[in-house]
């Protein structure tokens, strides 16, 4: 049984972890962690890591704001930790490489199984495709109360096609202030928020006379609780390193 602590457990994801882990004989809530949450399911709830009991790794789902925090606790622990949130600093990111030379750390910036599938071919479509001319737009859609913007599963798409093409390739936020023709080497890259979209994402290569789209829609939060969890289970036990959500499907 991998016992696992849930940070930001009061959040919608938290919910949804929940209800996953209820279902998986291979896994047990141990306790949650919530600034501003109380007890709502089988395991009691904390206000801070530190009066957790032991466990076998952490699913993070709060906020930026509690990453650091949450890195120096599972440091000194030495335990696992499943990192879900999104919009961290870079000095945060460092951080997580840091802590990865300590402790197994994975993140992603999209814990479903579909984006991991799109970004793998987007490594193989974007160099026949730039090289055919074809020119790369992403779009990503949210639900109104997402407070970052571009989202980091865009954000990761796009690098996904960068590296694949030697990262010479800027990314473009927002072309109003210029009068130019399109370079040939960016990537534009667009937010759209509005309503309750889960997460809608679309990466467009368009070339001369032909369009291609790969799309990913989730209807569902459920899909991320679902990778997180079977992170979880990969993480917990592993020695120190950089995990992500390739390492847990291949």
């Amino acid at each position: 049984m991998i016992r696992i602590i849930i940070h930001g457990c009061c959040g919608r994801m938290g919910h949804i972890i929940t209800e996953i882990c209820e279902k998986d004989e291979k896994t047990q809530v141990v306790a949650g962690v919530d600034a501003f949450g109380d007890a709502y399911a089988g395991f009691p709830v904390y206000r801070d890591l530190s009066d957790c009991p032991e466990a076998d790794v952490v699913i993070d789902f709060s906020t930026a704001s509690a990453v650091d925090g949450l890195l120096a606790y599972c440091t000194a622990k030495n335990l696992p930790v499943v990192v879900c949130t999104t919009g961290l600093s870079d000095e945060q990111t460092k951080a997580l490489q840091s802590a990865a030379e300590k402790i197994a750390v994975l993140k992603s910036a999209n814990m479903s199984v579909g984006v991991n599938l799109i970004e793998a071919l987007i490594a193989q479509a974007a160099p026949k495709l730039a090289q055919a001319g074809f020119d790369i737009e992403i779009v990503e859609k949210h639900h109104n109360q997402k407070i970052d913007a571009p989202s980091g599963t865009a954000l990761a798409l796009a690098d996904a096609a960068n590296a694949a093409l030697g990262n010479e390739y800027e990314y473009v936020y927002d072309r109003t202030g210029r009068r130019m023709k399109r370079p040939v080497k960016e990537i534009g890259i667009s937010a759209v928020r509005g309503g309750s979209i889960v997460g809608d994402h679309d990466v467009i290569f368009a070339g001369q006379d032909e369009v291609i789209t790969l799309s990913h829609r989730a209807y569902s939060r459920a899909v991320f609780g679902k990778g997180a969890v079977e992170a979880a289970k990969y993480l917990a036990g592993r020695k120190a390193g950089f995990y992500t959500m390739s390492d847990v499907l291949s």
